[in-house]
C-alpha cells in the first residue's frame, strides 16, 4: 500500500508525567533468598479487584492458573501483527496509551495495552513471578483469538515478555525488551521502602480526590522525596465506595521481590529478531550482561537511546518512537 506521512502525535504534559518511572539509584542490599512456602500467603482483596467469574466455556488447566487480564485495544493495520505492550512495576496500561495511539499513527497493526496482575484493573492474585505473568498474557491473546504477536515489555514487562518468548516462541514473531536484561537486577532501588511507605498512608474518608491526593503525597513525602516519582505511585490510589485505596496488590508484590528482581531459568533460546532498547542513563543494561543475552536470543540488537534513563519512552519519546517504528517494519 502507498505510504502516508504519520500525523505527528505529541504527548501532553500531564500524560507524560503519568508515565514517569523511578531513575533508580545503586544499592549493593539485596533481597534474601526465601523459602517457597513463605511466599504465597493469600492477601485480603477488595471486593472491586476481587477476579471477575471467567468469561465463556470450562477452565481449562491454563486459566485455571491465569488471570483474566484488563487491556485496552488501539486499533491499526489489519494487514500487520498485533502488538502487545506490557508495562513496568507499579504502572498500568496508561504507562504506554501515547506510545500506542503514535505507533498505530505511523502505522503499525493494532495495540493491546495491558494490565499486569495485581496492576491496574487486573484481579489480585497472591502469586506473582513471571512465568504466572507469562501465562496470564497467554490465556489473553487465546482468549482474544491472536496466535501470533508482537511483544514490548518495559522493565518487569520486558522480563514478562522475554518469558514468554522463551517459553511459547509460536506466539511470539518479534521482541522488544524496553531497559532490562534476562539477569538479576542487581542495581535495585528502595522497592521495600516504597511499598512500607504506601501501606503507611492513611486518608480520611470524605476527602475530595484532589484532597486525598495531597494528603497521601504528604505522607509519602518523608521516604519518596522525589516529586515525580510520588507522582507516578500516586497514580495507584483510587476511591472505592468513599474510600482511598492502593489498587496494586501490595502484599503479593512485596512477597515476590526476590522473584521480580530475578528471572527464570531457560536453557533453550528463542530465535526470533528481538531488539534490548536501553536508556544511555540507566543502570538497568550493561555490557555485563550481553553474554546472558546473546545466549538467550541470538538475534538480539542491542541499542541504547542517548540522554535516556530507565523510562525510556517518557525521556526520549521521539527517539524511543523512531526505534521501535524501524524494528516493526516488515521484513
Amino acid at each position: 500500500s502507498p505510504a502516508v506521512a504519520p500525523p505527528k502525535v505529541l504527548a501532553s504534559h500531564r500524560e507524560r508525567c503519568a508515565e514517569a518511572w523511578p531513575r533508580p539509584q545503586p544499592n549493593p542490599r539485596q533481597f534474601p533468598a526465601r523459602p517457597r512456602a513463605a511466599i504465597d500467603p493469600a492477601p485480603s482483596l477488595a471486593p472491586p479487584f476481587a477476579p471477575p467469574s471467567w468469561p465463556g466455556p470450562a477452565p481449562t488447566a491454563l486459566s485455571r492458573r491465569a488471570v483474566p487480564l484488563a487491556h485496552v485495544e488501539v486499533p491499526g493495520r489489519r494487514d500487520r501483527l498485533p502488538l502487545v505492550m506490557l508495562h513496568g512495576l507499579f504502572g498500568s496500561h496508561g504507562n504506554f496509551q501515547t506510545v500506542a495511539k503514535t505507533l498505530v499513527g505511523r502505522g503499525s497493526g493494532k495495540v493491546l495495552t495491558v494490565d499486569a496482575r495485581n496492576h491496574g484493573s487486573s484481579p489480585h492474585s497472591p502469586l506473582m513471578t513471571y512465568e504466572a505473568m507469562s501465562l496470564d498474557v497467554q490465556q489473553l491473546l487465546t482468549r482474544l483469538g491472536i496466535t501470533k504477536c508482537i511483544l514490548l515489555g518495559h522493565s518487569m514487562g520486558g522480563k514478562t515478555a522475554m518469558t514468554l518468548a522463551l517459553q511459547r516462541p509460536d506466539l511470539v514473531e518479534r521482541l522488544i525488551s524496553v531497559d532490562i536484561s534476562p539477569v538479576t537486577t542487581v542495581l535495585v532501588s528502595e522497592f521495600s521502602a516504597y511499598i512500607s511507605a504506601m501501606k503507611s498512608v492513611r486518608i480520611p474518608d470524605g476527602l475530595s480526590r484532589s484532597a486525598a491526593r495531597q494528603l497521601a503525597d504528604d505522607q509519602l513525602s518523608p521516604v519518596i522525596q522525589l516529586p515525580q516519582l510520588r507522582h507516578f505511585l500516586l497514580t495507584n490510589l483510587v476511591e472505592v465506595e468513599g474510600r482511598y485505596v492502593w489498587r496494586v496488590n501490595l502484599e503479593a508484590i512485596s512477597h515476590h521481590l526476590t522473584d521480580l528482581m530475578n528471572f527464570p531459568v531457560f536453557h533453550k533460546p528463542y530465535l526470533g529478531p528481538v531488539l534490548f532498547l536501553g536508556g544511555s542513563k540507566s543502570p538497568y543494561m550493561s555490557s555485563k550482561d550481553y553474554p546472558e543475552i546473546h545466549r538467550l536470543f541470538p538475534k538480539a540488537d542491542i541499542q541504547y537511546i542517548e540522554g535516556a534513563g530507565h523510562i525510556v519512552h517518557q525521556d526520549k519519546f521521539e527517539e524511543f518512537i523512531t526505534a521501535v517504528s524501524k524494528f516493526l517494519l516488515p521484513p
